[in-house]
């Protein structure tokens, strides 16, 4: 009895915050992260119990985030308290979180770190939360947009980038960090980093110190709508965690989604929760508190026209009546029922999953150019593992315009090679470093576009695509798949995917459209050939038209999603000592086909011994599968 009061005891933290979480879900942790402006509501038991009742009668809530500071609102420390010792009555985990914004409505206006008062705030800021809480979230803004006259003189001669990253990194240190661990020694500093990571080091936020200064770092997953400012691609949901995790592993806490993109429609919330979760996150923070009570659940706008399909996210189940923390029957209200529907959901099958694998891509930090593109890439079925180290453990290594940040990219290259390993590079690597890259094979990427829609016996697109015209010495580098106006019966044609032997390996040129948009225009033989050349390191890949995605775990499960608007009835290939899978979810074999030619390409190997199995996936569904 007293080992045991004892290990209850280790299991609370100064100021009584329960770090052993309710264990909701068997692999996750689900918390809600609330802004200043609701906390300091909290003054008022009746509104926080009437609104935590909405939230928590909708979706089982591990930990509760509650911020201090927003766009100069500082809550008070007895609103703080109060509020805490609330939700730990409750069961549920408290933790802190500032947001350092002076106004989010100015375009999200942010501290100037060198102005001598707004370092003062900063920090005030910092020790009041340490105060409070034993670990704590720096929203998405610690970094600076400022370019006051201040910041201007301090600059200096810098460019930006080399200014705010050095800047940013020290005033971590030095404003956030070490003060607020001399308030509380045992508080943990976690930073979130947004989803935009590809600009990051223009505003402040360096990979290549930040996630190992702080405690740890959680993920932005929101994707939201692809058509709005960012343009990010719904497999960024997934990517970005795994890229983050390979900037300090074991050290990404989470994944952060909010209700943007929910106006198209409720599955699309849903999808960032569960792209969330495939990628391993141990936690996922639902932004914000507000939002969970405010989006109110509208079929005319939250329903889909594709429900009623047997989809993984099932509009009209989610609007069943659930049963409450009290007894009582609840009906739905909010957004909140749609994320604990998607959690009871996935909380059958996350844990089964091993950890995720993919293609490797080489992203040095601070590096520009083809921006976000492995998103696009793991939407037409690549499975992606972004890493800030060149892999020296691959047969097949993506490169894209980003490589050109390291200087010594050519060797890294040669190295893979002569070792009997392929290296994919894009078009706008080669057009980069066209002289470095002469080294390997003399190719050009001329300043000359062409309009395709015919990729010979590959397939032909109803549309117009615009593409760079790739140059090669003919006899020293061959064409796999070629695109002209028409190909077929035409006069012209251009390298869609080309080859270039050399030492053991291959040097292989990927042509990226103008809009990486069009790569989800591309036949899906295209495509497939694509995929076979990428996927020399992995046991299973697509053949599938585009926004079909594979994500693989080292433990022979697997996921499949489609994020078309139809049905869709694909085919995997794998290697022939998988002979059978099978649903994880309904348990259901599959076996494998008999009936299948493969294609042969006389610039490939043959595929003899690879097997093929048939799924059918509703739209924007997943199925989880298990090799046998």
């Amino acid at each position: 009895m007293r080992k045991l009061s004892f290990i209850l005891i280790l299991c609370m933290v100064a100021g009584g915050t329960l770090i052993l979480h309710a264990g909701n879900y068997k692999s996750f942790k689900v918390s809600v992260y609330t802004r200043a402006y609701e906390v300091e509501k909290m003054k008022d038991l009746h509104w926080l119990d009437s609104t935590w009742q909405v939230i928590s009668s909708q979706v089982k809530v591990d930990k509760i985030y509650l911020e201090t500071h927003r766009d100069l609102l500082i809550v008070p420390g007895e609103t703080l308290e109060q509020a805490k010792k609330y939700f730990q009555e409750k069961g549920v985990e408290v933790g802190g979180g500032i947001t350092y914004t002076i106004d989010e409505s100015n375009d999200f206006e942010t501290f100037c770190y060198s102005d001598p008062e707004h370092r003062k705030l900063i920090q005030e800021i910092a020790e009041h939360t340490a105060r409070y809480f034993d670990d704590f979230i720096l929203d998405d803004f610690f970094f600076t947009s400022c370019k006051s006259d201040i910041e201007i003189q301090a600059k200096g001669n810098k460019s930006w980038t080399a200014y705010r990253t050095e800047l940013m990194t020290k005033a971590g240190m030095d404003l956030v960090i070490k003060p607020s661990k001399k308030i509380n020694p045992d508080v943990k500093i976690i930073i979130k980093y947004p989803n935009w990571y590809d600009h990051f080091q223009g505003l402040g936020f360096d990979l290549s110190s930040g996630p190992r200064i702080f405690d740890g770092i959680w993920s932005g997953t929101e994707t939201r709508d692809p058509s709005s400012d960012q343009h990010l691609q719904n497999y960024l949901s997934y990517n970005i965690v795994r890229y983050f995790e390979n900037l300090r592993p074991g050290h990404n806490y989470g994944g952060w989604v909010d209700a943007g993109g929910s106006h198209m429609g409720m599955d699309r919330y849903a999808e960032q929760l569960w792209l969330t979760m495939f990628a391993k996150a141990p936690e996922i923070a639902l932004f914000a508190y507000h939002q969970l009570l405010d989006v109110t659940l509208q079929p005319e706008i939250h329903r889909t026209p594709w429900q009623g399909q047997n989809t993984s996210f099932d509009y009209d189940q989610m609007m069943q009546p659930v049963r409450g923390a009290n007894g009582n029957m609840v009906t739905p209200t909010t957004m909140a029922r749609v994320a604990g529907v998607t959690f009871e959901k996935i909380d059958a099958f996350v844990h089964l999953l091993g950890n995720p694998v993919g293609i490797k891509s080489y992203k040095p930090f601070h590096s520009l150019g083809d921006d976000f593109l492995q998103n696009y890439l793991g939407m037409i079925g690549l499975p992606m593992d972004m890493h800030p180290e060149f892999p020296e453990d691959q047969q097949v290594v993506l490169l894209t315009e980003q490589a050109k940040y390291d200087p010594d990219i050519i060797s890294k290259i040669k190295k893979q090679l002569q070792k009997g390993g392929d290296v994919i590079i894009t078009s706008s690597l080669l057009k980069a470093i066209p002289e470095k890259i002469a080294d390997i094979a003399e190719l050009r990427a001329s300043d000359l576009k062409a309009l395709v829609n015919d990729f010979g016996a590959f397939g032909q697109i109803e549309k117009d695509i615009l593409i760079p015209q790739i140059r090669y010495q003919t006899n020293d580098s061959w064409e796999i798949i070629g695109a002209g106006r028409p190909l077929k019966n035409g006069v012209s044609g251009y390298p869609i995917l080309l080859k270039s032997q050399y030492s053991n390996g291959y040097m292989y040129v990927l042509t990226i459209p103008d809009d990486f948009g069009n790569l989800y225009d591309l036949p899906a033989d295209v495509l497939n050939m694509i995929r076979r050349v990428a996927s020399r390191d992995l046991d299973l890949r697509l053949d599938a038209p585009a926004k079909v995605s594979l994500f693989l775990y080292d433990n022979d499960t697997f996921i499949v999603e489609s994020f078309l608007d139809q049905p869709v009835t694909i085919q995997l290939y794998a290697n022939e000592n998988i002979d059978q899978i099978t649903d994880i979810l309904t348990d259901a074999k599959i076996e494998k086909r008999t009936d299948v030619q493969l294609q042969r390409i006389w610039h490939l190997k043959p595929e003899d011994k690879t097997n093929v199995f048939r799924i059918t996936l509703p739209p924007h569904s997943y199925r989880v599968f298990k090799k046998n």
